[in-house]
């Protein structure tokens, strides 16, 4: 199996690929800058996403492609930029030929028990919104998706640096609403959020719909 990570330098895309990469899984890792692989069933390609005909190239082959993208965090207009890239990567996908599409979008959008979104009952001024605001808007464009085999997948609430958890390999699957652990939490380790992809690439189980995980 080949998989093409986009943004696999951040956050997220960098667990991605280390897991997959533990599973012996062949891994393209795409992302603004280039880096030196450190095993030979990886390599990076620097590609600007924005860029659809190199991209769409770049992706042909692959038998699933994972988008983790993210503007620059010191970009001035976060939320076009990003919703920019992500009608690039759709586009490039479908041009490429791979059907299965995975996207790691934002837990904003996942809704509270009388059917809100998260993100409109947290305050507005909080550092995150902006980008949660643009993975919400692109999560209403992806569901009108019809040819790619496509799969929007909303982190836990508390998916951040700051949970030092680590790899349990242990998760429960959701679709819309957040999944919370006996303490009240809704939360995830990135490297579990690697686990549930990874998980998902070798056992599909969702299919033009939003899944989500939690403890």
């Amino acid at each position: 199996m080949k998989v093409a990570v986009i943004g696999a330098t951040g956050f997220v895309g960098s667990s991605i690929v280390n897991e997959l990469v533990d599973r012996n899984i062949t891994v393209t890792g795409i992302a603004r800058k280039g880096k030196t692989p450190h095993q030979s069933i990886l390599s990076y390609s620097a590609v600007d996403v924005n860029n659809v005909e190199e991209l769409a190239n770049l992706l042909k082959g692959h038998d699933v492609v994972i988008s983790a993208f993210s503007p620059a965090a010191a970009s001035a207009n976060l939320q076009e930029d990003f919703m920019k890239g992500a009608h690039a990567i759709q586009e490039a996908v479908r041009r490429s030929g791979v059907q299965r599409f995975i996207i790691i979008g934002g837990g904003g959008s996942l809704l509270t028990e009388d059917g809100k979104q998260v993100l409109d009952t947290l305050p507005q001024d909080l550092p995150f919104i902006p980008k949660s605001k643009a993975t919400s808007a692109y999560f209403e464009v992806i569901k009108k998706e019809k040819e790619l085999d496509w799969a929007y997948f909303s982190p836990a609430l508390q998916m951040n640096p700051n949970v030092t958890i680590g790899r349990t390999g242990k998760y429960r699957l959701g679709t819309d609403y957040p999944i919370v652990d006996e303490k009240g939490r809704n939360i995830l380790s990135v490297e579990d959020v690697a686990v549930v992809i990874a998980d998902e690439i070798e056992n599909p189980k969702h299919h033009r719909v939003r899944f989500t995980a939690g403890y």
